[in-house]
């Protein structure tokens, strides 16, 4: 039955590939469609400076269980891809949570009880918030704004700030006031609820389209499947025996097609298919929030105190140190997550901003000899209560959607990318 399935991929990003290695690995043929020239989406590698850095300094957790079995099934290493840290969140000069070597939940509930820059009371209350979430196995019976949830728990506005706002932002992507407090209770309860590995900060060693795309492209190849780059795909023609393709370079039939574009462009192929306008429109009624990347190249000498640590009340919100991170000297990498006051700011304003900081906090005085800045002004959906987000099944045999922003219990990350593409893969699956 397999031979007689034939799958279009429409995106190269983490999604699609997920999709396209899954079905592959069963003997499926699978023909992949991307109109970038590399391959990655969203989560990709840039060349800049002559250098490689990522269009967007992502971070895995160790709970991404699906992304990290994927990238090994394709030949990664994960001891050598990865610097892998067990969970510490550092604001510089403000706050800090170290977990020690204990089962979970013990690491984290000695890791709030030790936690600097609280008070006693301040770090009791964290500990009991966590405990009533286990009591209620992370479950609302009505989502609310994550700031809401928090308050009703008696977290004040410095715990918030220093700990849970960080944690919101960074996984969310969203304001903690618009966030949705059932998605960040899904993510606490398979990071920092789940096992002790679990909540592991993992910090790519190597770009992104390296880490998966470009590995999974040659695992195609070599399973009978092809990937095609700089190919967009122009319009979906349902048709009794499959789906037709248009793309630029000539038009192709499958007996199903997984849509693992970006949301914008899934929408425009969708408008045009009267049976899937219901489906368009809830994309299109989808809000985004932005991320930036500001990178600034320092002289080889120049190090941050950790790999990765943040800063409280700055335009940067987390630093990466390349230099330690991926070898890459002297290269300070800082991100920016959701709306707020930078994006009134020019590109090269926002990289003065920067520097500025960086030499107030941690007394560089150094020149940078180049920045670049990457915004990514529709980065992921804004992750708010309610949101209702298209399924996976489309309204047409044969057509599968994935992508982050497609239904399921997590926000808009590398892990909820690949589910969704596994999910579309096991549903043509015989």
């Amino acid at each position: 039955m397999a031979a007689q399935l034939s799958v279009g991929v429409i995106g190269g990003g983490y999604a699609g590939m997920a999709a396209a290695v899954t079905l592959a690995q069963q003997g499926i043929p699978v023909a992949v469609y991307e109109s970038a020239k590399q391959l990655g989406g969203r989560a990709r590698g840039v060349d800049c400076n002559g250098m490689r850095i990522d269009n967007g300094q992502h971070i895995l957790l160790g709970c991404y269980h699906h992304t990290l079995q994927l990238i090994e099934q394709v030949g990664g290493d994960l001891d050598r891809d990865f610097l892998r840290l067990p969970l510490q969140l550092t604001l510089h000069h403000k706050f800090e949570l170290r977990t020690p070597a204990l089962p979970s939940p013990l690491h984290l509930l000695i890791g709030l009880l030790t936690a600097r820059g609280l008070t006693f009371a301040q770090r009791l209350s964290a500990a009991r918030f966590m405990l009533a979430l286990r009591g209620m196995n992370f479950r609302l019976s009505d989502d609310m704004p994550a700031l809401a949830l928090l308050r009703a728990h008696g977290q004040d506005e410095t715990l918030i700030r220093l700990l849970w706002e960080p944690i919101c932002i960074s996984a969310l992507n969203t304001p903690l006031d618009k966030a949705s407090a059932q998605v960040l209770l899904n993510v606490l309860r398979d990071s920092l609820n789940g096992s002790r590995a679990d909540s592991d900060i993992l910090l790519p060693r190597i770009d992104f389209t390296a880490l998966f795309p470009q590995r999974a492209a040659e695992y195609l190849m070599q399973h009978n499947s092809q990937i095609s780059t700089a190919c967009s795909v122009e319009n979906i023609v349902p048709q009794e025996n499959g789906i037709g393709l248009v793309t630029s370079q000539g038009t192709c039939l499958h007996s199903h097609v997984v849509c693992a574009a970006s949301p914008a462009n899934t929408a425009r192929l969708l408008r045009a298919v009267p049976t899937l306008q219901s489906v368009a429109g809830q994309i299109e009624a989808l809000t985004f929030q932005p991320i930036y990347t500001v990178y600034l190249q320092y002289p080889a000498e120049v190090r941050l105190p950790q790999a990765m640590l943040g800063l409280d009340r700055c335009f940067s919100q987390w630093l990466f140190d390349k230099g330690q991170i991926s070898g890459q000297h002297g290269l300070i990498a800082a991100v920016i997550s959701a709306e707020g006051r930078h994006q009134e700011l020019t590109h090269e304003q926002l990289a003065q901003k920067v520097g500025q900081e960086l030499r107030e906090q941690f007394g560089i005085a150094e020149v940078s000899a180049w920045h670049q800045v990457i915004a990514e002004k529709r980065a992921t959906f804004s992750c708010e209560p309610g949101l209702v987000r298209p399924e996976t099944a489309a309204p047409l045999n044969g057509l599968l959607l994935a992508g982050d922003y497609v239904a399921g219990e997590y926000p808009a990350t590398l892990e909820s990318a690949v589910l969704s593409g596994l999910k579309a893969a096991h549903s043509i699956i015989p």
